[in-house]
């Protein structure tokens, strides 16, 4: 199904020159809410990650999923006919979002003067692992590379073990969050000015711009503070952390006002008034002893969910740590639409997370395809850029473009 034309963003056409997932992130926000976003798949055999995930009739479900709603043209950009197809484009989109290396586009002659060119208020997104300028933007990254550079990988993982990475690509999807928020911001900017703008964003500025604490605690500081991995429990505030509950656990974040409810449900009033456990300060000073008093207590409920109950009824701060095959059964992640049931026409149904913000005047998403590659090809060349059926026809048999049904 198309894009309906009351939607959100209807009328905004974006052009898509993304791989991976920072990036099509970032236009599968625009394309769920309405905007018509044009893929530029690279020829012949179209985004790479069309090869991950190929789980029932050789379709890739990670296609699927950061690629749904868009239209997918697939065209040999090494080709000076395939690239000048890509140019003519441009004086008919709002935006060009990309995720090559720094300097990549620029190479092909699609850096933002040359977009300028085509069209005078063109809004260009850049999204990369490291930004587009400094000593280390040239190199080549990932959501991971970015997180080691911000500090944050240092911050996971066990004290005495070696760091490492959550089984997710946080930086990435942030990464394209923060390239939509960018862009809606260019956006505005033009409205008013009529100006466009080259915008650059970086997976490891938005990965650093997470430290919550962190960074003013080292510098303000003085370097006394040195924040490092503590395992299953946060450095600065306790009880924060993953307690070991019967069958499973629990991640309770009982400090500051909330140390009293916590207490109340152990049926432990005293410590909330103890000299040593009544601060957060004496909490982590004597960390091991209330890590002990609280696992201690979790053991005493035949199961998990046991003890989440009491936990709840007190009002304490804690959640139980769900696995995957949990999340996706959920009652409240299902309603809320957070777990996303989707139809896809060769790959059958199956479940997405959910589009996280919520619009009061849009209740309902549309139901949306993911393309097949170059699926969209003929309507791109001919409707949109006015090339005769010959001309399409031409440009097929030259390998040019290219259509696929998966």
């Amino acid at each position: 199904m198309a894009n309906p034309s009351n939607a959100l963003f209807s009328g905004l056409r974006i052009l898509d020159l993304t791989r991976a997932v920072a990036g099509p992130t970032c236009t599968r926000m625009f394309s769920e809410l309405g905007a018509e976003v044009i893929k530029i798949e690279a020829f012949p055999d179209g985004d790479l990650v069309r090869h991950v995930s190929k789980i029932r009739n050789e379709r890739s479900l990670y296609f699927v999923q950061h690629n749904i709603g868009k239209k997918s043209f697939c065209v040999d950009v090494r080709n000076p006919k395939g690239m000048q197809l890509v140019k003519d484009l441009v004086p008919h989109v709002d935006v060009v979002v990309q995720n090559f290396k720094p300097g990549v586009m620029a190479n092909m002659g699609l850096g933002y003067d040359d977009l300028m060119e085509l069209k005078e208020d063109i809004i260009l997104c850049s999204i990369s692992s490291l930004g587009q300028s400094g000593q280390l933007a040239k190199k080549p990254g990932y959501d991971m590379i970015a997180q080691s550079y911000a500090g944050v990988t240092s911050m996971v993982g066990d004290p005495d073990e070696a760091p490492c990475f959550p089984q997710l690509a946080i930086g990435d999807v942030s990464t394209g969050v923060m390239g939509a928020f960018s862009v809606l911001a260019a956006l505005y900017h033009r409205d008013r000015t009529g100006e466009g703008q080259h915008l650059d964003v970086s997976i490891l500025d938005t990965y650093y711009n997470s430290h919550e604490a962190s960074i003013h605690q080292y510098s303000g500081s003085n370097g006394e503070i040195e924040p490092n991995r503590t395992g299953r429990h946060m450095n600065y505030l306790a009880p924060a952390g993953v307690f070991k509950a019967n069958g499973g656990y629990i991640t309770i974040m009982s400090f500051l006002h909330h140390w009293k409810d916590l207490c109340a449900a152990m049926n432990r009033p005293e410590l909330a008034e103890d000299e040593r456990l009544g601060t957060d300060e004496g909490r982590l000073e004597n960390l091991d002893e209330v890590i002990e008093i609280i696992e201690t207590w979790l053991q005493s409920f035949p199961d998990r969910d046991s003890a989440m109950d009491k936990l709840d009824e007190f009002g304490v701060p804690a959640g139980p740590v769900l696995t995957i095959a949990e999340t996706v059964a959920h009652p409240h992640l299902r309603e809320r639409g957070t777990v996303r049931t989707i139809n896809d026409r060769i790959a059958g149904e199956f479940d997405i997370p959910g589009l996280p913000p919520k619009f009061s005047k849009f209740p309902d998403l549309p139901t949306l395809d993911a393309p097949t590659l170059g699926e969209h090809n003929a309507e791109i060349v001919t409707d949109l850029l006015g090339r005769s059926d010959e001309e399409l026809a031409a440009l097929r048999e030259a390998g040019i473009i290219k259509e696929k049904n998966v």
